[in-house]
């Protein structure tokens, strides 16, 4: 017997479920974690979700159970970090593919139960956007989270909601957020985290990086690429919050739209009409007109022509005057537009640095 989970958002949702189930069953009980592959441009230039014939070296577990694995990759020109998460995870992972909706997705979720032998499922999201209601202007990417939701729901398994990391997606705010989630379940401790504190070094997903850290013990301003705004790392951001599935489709009005929807394009016509926005839609526009990195490249004109660690001095020096006491790598790698090559050679240098400024998995911000 395996235990079952559902990453809601696909991405750093993967990640996130792995904790969880740390957490909940300790690490090396058996597990399938359940994925989109969705992931942000920088990792798949090609918008939306990818389906599974967007993939070779997929293992059939059955007819509609795929599995990935280290040997599985992307067919270009799409990308995704799921195969080498699927080598540094300790649970299974098995590939979600949303274009048949939420009916496809039910049969999906199926077959995964009766591979596994498991008799309810856990529906994992960091940040809290599952229980989006559609109408917050911070809210960028609702559709996976409520597509799950409608799923489960639609299989009839017993499901529990796992909110973790409240707010750390910067979508819902907190404010807003924490009395629809009521009081946490459990806190997150640094050894729930033990197994995925390295996969920060590679994959860019920072909500997750900043709920592996405040599991850690990091406290302070954090700031992001994503974010429009730093934020606080406190007592909550380790926080996970236990909810009905019953509960959930009660607070969002896009999962119970989605009932009975039978392919993606009407998934997202849903969403223009309860959210006003397709985030696949602003993926096609994003995806068509800039380079994920040209507004760094522009941001960071200035110094291109320094040394490397000039650059990074003086980028450090305008964050930390900002408030900001901790970044992601992600944000390091992209605000400075760094090479593959340079970005190696950077973090090797910071890594080593007095004063240390690596708090895994995040990184300190100090000025001399």
């Amino acid at each position: 017997m395996k235990r079952l989970l559902l990453a809601a958002g696909g991405g750093g949702d993967a990640i996130t479920a792995t904790v969880i189930h740390a957490a909940l069953h300790s690490p090396g009980t058996p597990a399938l974690v359940l994925t989109y592959a969705w992931e942000r441009l920088v990792v798949d230039p090609v918008p939306g979700p990818r389906r599974t014939t967007d993939f070779t070296g997929i293992e059939r577990a059955a007819p509609e159970l795929a599995l990935l694995t280290e040997k599985s990759a992307p067919i270009a020109p799409a990308g995704s970090l799921l195969p080498r998460l699927s080598g540094a995870l300790r649970p299974r992972l098995g590939l979600l593919d949303p274009y048949d909706g939420t009916i496809g997705l039910a049969r999906q979720i199926r077959a995964a139960a009766h591979w596994c032998r498991a008799d309810r499922i856990d529906l994992v999201d960091v940040g809290g956007d599952i229980v989006a209601r559609g109408d917050e202007p911070t809210l960028r990417s609702p559709l996976g989270d409520a597509l799950a939701v409608a799923a489960c729901a639609a299989t009839g398994i017993p499901t529990t909601v796992y909110v973790a990391g409240p707010g750390l997606d910067n979508e819902v705010p907190l404010p807003d957020l924490l009395p629809r989630l009521g009081a946490p379940a459990f806190t997150l401790d640094p050894v729930h985290t033990d197994g995925v504190t390295g996969v920060f070094d590679w994959h860019p997903s920072e909500a997750s990086a900043l709920l592996v850290a405040a599991a850690r013990g990091v406290r302070g301003v954090c700031g992001t690429r994503d974010a429009p705004r730093p934020l606080l790392l406190d007592g909550t951001a380790a926080g996970v919050h236990r909810l009905t599935l019953e509960r959930v489709l009660e607070l969002n009005p896009l999962a119970r739209a989605l009932a009975d929807c039978a392919d993606l394009d009407t998934a997202e016509d849903v969403s223009r009409t309860i959210c006003g926005f397709s985030e696949i839609e602003r993926e096609r526009h994003r995806a068509a007109h800039a380079h994920p990195r040209d507004d760094a490249r522009r941001e960071c004109a200035p110094l291109v022509n320094a040394p490397l660690r000039a650059r990074y001095a003086a980028w450090e020096r305008g964050t930390r005057a900002d408030g900001i006491e901790y970044v992601t790598t992600r944000r390091i790698i992209e605000e400075l537009a760094l090479s593959g090559a340079e970005a190696q050679a950077l973090l090797h240098e910071l890594g080593r640095a007095t004063p240390p400024r690596r708090v895994p998995p995040l990184w300190r911000l100090v000025v001399d």
